[in-house]
């Protein structure tokens, strides 16, 4: 497969897209409450994206109508944002990017609604310890099916999760999709060795039920076929040349996690 490799100068702006999806998630995080309409949030996040002098790279993408995805409860991924109504004890899924000079960034995040169940909460929790976990594990001279390893190997220690096979992580450059494709599950080392120079986006997707999943008829909305609540957490990270990981699309780099999982994160951005 041909997997892009990106110079110092590239994933500085590769940093520039990745702080614009960062300051996204902010205004939406800080804005998002019950009686709001979901393409309320899409009018936040084109805000941030123009006052940014960025464009977005979902809106139109291979026809995609809006700048966000919004999916809630049993949807979980690819919503369409409109005018469906946010409520007390909802679960909502925001995924988006941002295009910088040509470069992409994308990330992704579930958050509860008011007062939510514990359930809800771990599942929340789960979700994004095991994006933490996938990151944590490409590191520099491991295997691709590494991470994928990693994310089913928690997600499973923690409960009977549902762990989405249709849908996964996949690298990102000069495009928002590129080779390779990063499945969240699978054994250990197999694939192409990690390398400085990949970037590539890790996004766990689970179910509090099933793994089998549909599409709506809107042909985008991808829902749980049992109706079990989903979640879905995403980063786009970097092997910087000195080996060490560095993730674009947060504030601190992954600092504050990679730390605490024993990963020093690179102080080349």
């Amino acid at each position: 497969m041909a997997i892009q490799i990106k110079t110092l100068e590239q994933l500085q702006a590769m940093r520039r897209a990745g702080l614009v999806v960062a300051a996204i998630h902010q205004a939406i995080r800080e804005a998002i409450k019950p009686g709001m309409t979901t393409d309320a949030l899409d009018l936040i996040a084109a805000a941030v994206i123009k006052r940014s002098g960025a464009t977005s790279n979902f809106l139109n993408y291979h026809g995609f109508p809006a700048t966000i995805c919004v999916s809630i409860n049993d949807e979980i991924v690819h919503g369409i944002p409109g005018p469906k109504i946010i409520n007390d004890g909802d679960i909502v899924s925001i995924d988006c990017g941002a295009i910088v000079d040509g470069w992409h960034g994308d990330a992704a995040f579930t958050v509860g609604i008011g007062r939510i169940s514990a359930e809800d909460q771990k599942l929340m929790d789960v979700c994004e310890e095991s994006m933490w976990r996938g990151i944590a594990a490409g590191k520099n001279g491991a295997k691709l099916s590494d991470i994928g390893h990693a994310i089913e190997e928690y997600t499973k220690s923690q409960g009977a999760y549902g762990i989405l096979q249709e849908y996964g992580g996949h690298g990102i450059g000069t495009e928002m999709h590129q080779e390779p494709h990063v499945l969240n599950f699978g054994k250990p080392g197999n694939g192409p060795v990690i390398v400085p120079g990949f970037v590539l986006a890790i996004e766990p997707m689970i179910t509090r039920g099933s793994a089998r999943t549909k599409v709506l008829a809107d042909d985008w909305t991808v829902v749980s076929a049992d109706k079990s609540r989903g979640s879905h957490f995403e980063h786009t990270y970097a092997v910087m040349p000195d080996g060490k990981p560095f993730v674009l699309t947060a504030f601190d780099g992954g600092k504050s996690e990679l730390s605490r999982l024993g990963v020093e994160v690179s102080d080349l951005l």
